[in-house]
């Protein structure tokens, strides 16, 4: 299990919090322990196992509770909420004391294994620090500006997860930094935009992986022939989502001849017709991150700042 450290003074309450290992910290929700992992995929408003909910004795509040539904690949996962008393684990900067906050269970659980699951949005420190392994010589580090998904009124930027955002195609995308997963994968929309953009083509058959909540999806293998720099990182290979919201059916195939159709001219359609590019998402695994040293998420900065060598 990891332990969370922070670089603290005497009298004034800690500024970072540092995520080591595996993320997870010992909490309590609703008075009740738990193994939360601190995740940077992960939404700002904390999932919770419904085991965990229902020892709890958690029900939605009121006849105005307040449901959370989170799309992936298509499938809608409705969560119920409630606000009860949490504490963030060591070093919470809380002095033992639990504060309030809203917290979303659903049947699927976000993360197998986990009693809870929460971003670091929800962290009380303004800066949240995933240490990844130990820095090395020569390492640089690259800052992102963050995006938020939001509704009306911007509320629902509170409930979802940290982004930061990339340029694809003269066009911005989003960026998760999904260390706990193991491949590294885009959304069918953005590996459309990706392989526009970087000469990218498919191959091997599609493997059923596992997103967030259990959701699998089909999964196949695209090569770019100009990879994508961000920083450090080269990213040449990686899983693209062949069925999302949007279809990949444009993407060349490897071997085959290059198609005349000009790529400006690709369109990727939702089911309801319409493209929407918020969410284009490329997702950094494991296999990237690895290179990696540290993920910074800098919330009065609004930058995530990205160190590998």
């Amino acid at each position: 299990m990891a332990t969370t450290f922070l670089l603290a003074g005497a009298a004034n309450p800690p500024q970072e919090r540092v995520v080591g290992g595996d993320g997870v910290v010992a909490a309590r929700i609703a008075g009740l322990p738990a193994r939360l992992r601190i995740d940077p995929a992960t939404p700002a408003m904390p999932l919770i196992d419904q085991a965990l909910a229902e020892r709890a004795k958690l029900k939605m509040e009121g006849s105005w509770g307040i449901g959370i539904g989170y799309l992936v690949g298509g499938i809608t996962i409705n969560t119920r909420t409630q606000t009860v008393p949490v504490e963030w684990g060591t070093g919470s900067g809380m002095n033992g004391k639990a504060g309030k906050r809203r917290v979303g269970w659903a049947t699927r659980p976000f993360a197998a294994g986990m009693d809870a699951s929460v971003g670091p949005g929800a962290m009380p420190e303004p800066i949240v620090r995933f240490q990844l392994r130990a820095p090395r010589p020569g390492e640089t580090t690259t800052t992102f500006k963050t995006l938020h998904d939001t509704g009306l009124f911007g509320m629902f930027g509170n409930f979802s997860a940290t982004f930061a955002e990339i340029m694809v195609g003269g066009a911005p995308m989003r960026l998760r930094f999904d260390p706990y997963h193991a491949r590294t994968l885009a959304t069918a929309g953005a590996a459309v935009r990706l392989a526009s953009a970087q000469g990218g083509t498919l191959s091997g058959d599609a493997v059923p992986t596992e997103i967030f909540f259990g959701v699998e999806r089909p999964v196949r293998t695209m090569m770019l022939a100009r990879p994508l720099a961000l920083g450090a990182l080269s990213i040449a290979t990686l899983g693209v989502r062949i069925r999302d919201e949007g279809r990949t059916t444009s993407i060349r195939e490897a071997g085959a001849p290059i198609d005349p159709v000009d790529p400006d001219e690709i369109v990727v359609t939702a089911k309801d017709g319409k493209r929407d590019m918020r969410r284009d998402t490329l997702s950094l695994g494991a296999d990237y991150l690895g290179r990696c040293s540290s993920i910074v998420f800098d919330k009065p900065a609004k930058v995530i700042r990205l160190t590998c060598g």
